[in-house]
């Protein structure tokens, strides 16, 4: 099951998962991508690429678009669909939504906000105690996105080009909890710059509930 992969796969422990589920894999953590792509990341044929391809679209899992070029024939980009996306689950999606709405119904939007209040401060002692002793904010990044990569984030972080990180999580486990209730976004937003510390600035570029393929943040010195 793809969710494992959320949970516990890199891109380097690909042994025993089939490659129609690593191609999957690779369009979630990537964003879309031609056959060559494909081919060169998977270790696999261009036409080995193409047949997996083919099966997952008769499947409704992916889908392509024909980007044009100035010049020579346009490119066919995969990306997932919808049903492709949700194999990829959100952690009990409808149970977390329902006890949202349940608090929400009986305690009001204050008793949710406290709700989400006791949440950040469980999280945020968790973090600390695991990033206790980072002496750097590389180290605190990494750490921080291995951390993620464990609740099912798909987390992953890259130096940027003028002396910042780069965190990125290509997978929300928690999305249709974030859709009725926003304030989840906002208090982990405030959870990476308190346990990142006072010397780093915490920018969210790219958000899923907005309408992008992943969360994406830049993290500077401040």
């Amino acid at each position: 099951m793809l969710v494992i992969l959320c949970h516990s796969m890199n891109m380097t422990s690909t042994n025993n998962v089939s490659a129609a589920e690593r191609i999957l894999f690779e369009i979630k953590s990537r964003g879309a991508r031609n056959i060559g792509e494909l081919g060169e990341s998977l270790g696999m044929s261009p036409e080995g690429a193409r047949q997996h391809l083919v099966k997952l679209h008769e499947a409704g899992l992916v889908e392509h678009v024909d980007e044009k070029r100035p010049r020579g024939r346009p490119i066919r980009r995969w990306h997932l669909t919808e049903a492709g996306h949700g194999r990829f689950p959100d952690s009990h999606a409808q149970l977390t939504v329902d006890l949202f709405s349940a608090a929400r119904a009986a305690f009001g939007e204050d008793g949710v906000d406290r709700l989400i209040a006791e949440r950040e401060r469980q999280m945020l002692s968790d973090y600390a105690t695991a990033l206790e002793g980072a002496d750097s904010l590389q180290v605190r990044v990494e750490r921080l996105a291995e951390l993620r990569r464990r609740e099912g984030y798909m987390a992953e972080s890259s130096k940027g080009d003028a002396g910042d990180w780069i965190l990125v999580e290509n997978h929300c486990p928690v999305c249709a909890a974030a859709r009725v209730c926003q304030g989840l976004c906002r208090s982990e937003l405030e959870i990476f710059r308190s346990v990142l510390g006072p010397e780093a600035k915490v920018e969210r570029t790219d958000h899923i509930i907005a309408g992008a393929r992943r969360c994406a943040y830049r993290i500077s010195p401040n």
